[in-house]
């Protein structure tokens, strides 16, 4: 039977229903097992680097959230790390959003440039350029932190079509947004640290695909590197995924209300919304995205203000992250994104409507 988002989510990674165990079994906190004295490891697990069936079950969840088998990783930068050094090798070219996460850049013009590897930067709203001996096409959207969005089936349409594989960031998005991987991507790569998990508590991060060679390549990785998240913070991560169809719907009804009231305003400028009909990015989003994720984009001006406004804000921390049940906004030049300096990332929590929208007024007008 085919289930909405909500039973999904709630029902996702549970192990079969026995008598006398708890719905989600408590984290196995184990770096060894008990092996066959005789023939070696009989059991499923030996040893808890490659693998542990608290992170099993999660794996599980959110492999039938994206439709595709899952290795999770201790953070999302640590999942796109492995993604990239497991496809890609020296004479390489890997095609990166420039206006993606500013860390993978970084990550690019470092590491992956001294491997012999070549990065071309696009935008994600386009144009892109000819894929003609590219390897992989690393796509981020909605993008972050300027929330373009591009049309996956079509890019991966293009790149596939010159032998290149394409991989999605979803993190903004996450799987109850939209699955890349039914429009036509090979692999998703997302931070579960943001809204996934939603509880500004968990550091995660994974990799999901249907390519069982990449699948292996990544999973080699990741036993080799050892960058996996703790039992307890994939027990976390599974516990929290049951309410993120209840936060998106929140996050995403504040987002728009947020939006609504920006653009009202004559002292706020570039407002970026993609559920917002004047949005750039509204008519491929609303095509592609099952539901616009609550992060809000908006410029102030200058650092002086932004600094103001979150002062005067009793309802917004200043925090570089986002999709958590708090609202929290930051000023981005200040983390290296090529943004003005008056650029503020929102991303949107669970408060109530009303008490937001007055607090969001009162900060502005103040500042």
């Amino acid at each position: 039977m085919s289930y909405s988002d909500g039973t999904r989510v709630v029902h996702a990674g549970l192990p079969e229903a026995e008598a006398g165990d708890p719905f989600l079994p408590g984290p196995v906190f184990a770096a060894p097992y008990h092996l066959d004295p005789a023939e070696g490891q009989v059991g499923d697990y030996g040893y808890g680097r490659p693998d542990n069936p608290t992170r099993r079950l999660l794996e599980s969840a959110i492999g039938e959230l994206e439709g595709g088998r899952t290795l999770t990783f201790a953070s999302g930068q640590a999942a796109i790390t492995a993604l990239l050094l497991s496809v890609l090798r020296s004479g390489d070219t890997v095609v990166l959003p420039s206006d993606g996460y500013f860390t993978v850049r970084s990550f690019a013009e470092s590491t992956l440039r001294d491997l012999g590897v070549k990065t071309v930067l696009a935008p994600t709203a386009g144009p892109f350029p000819d894929f003609t001996g590219v390897r992989l096409v690393m796509l981020e959207t909605p993008a972050n932190p300027g929330l373009d969005v591009c049309d996956i089936g079509e890019v991966s349409a293009a790149a596939h079509a010159a032998g290149a594989l394409v991989a999605v960031d979803n993190t903004t998005a996450t799987p109850l947004g939209q699955n890349p991987l039914a429009l036509g991507a090979d692999l998703v790569v997302a931070s579960g640290t943001k809204a996934l998990t939603g509880h500004s508590d968990v550091l995660l991060g994974y990799v999901s695909t249907n390519d069982d060679a990449v699948y292996e390549k990544v999973e080699t990785w990741r036993k080799h590197t050892g960058a996996i998240p703790g039992a307890f913070d994939a027990w976390l991560a599974h516990r929290s995924i049951a309410t993120l169809d209840l936060r998106l719907a929140r996050q995403s009804q504040n987002a728009a209300a947020v939006a609504a009231l920006l653009n009202g305003r004559s002292d706020v400028t570039g407002v970026r919304w993609p559920g917002l009909h004047s949005d750039p990015s509204y008519a491929v989003a609303s095509r592609q995205m099952r539901r616009i994720p609550g992060v809000v984009s908006f410029d102030l001006g200058d650092a002086q203000r932004v600094a103001r406004f979150l002062t005067a804000a009793e309802l917004v921390f200043a925090a570089t992250s986002f999709g958590g049940v708090h609202t929290t906004a930051d000023r981005r030049a200040q983390w290296g994104d090529d943004t003005s300096p008056g650029f503020v990332r929102l991303s949107c929590g669970i408060e109530d409507t009303v008490d937001l929208l007055a607090d969001l007024t009162a900060a502005l007008d103040e500042a």
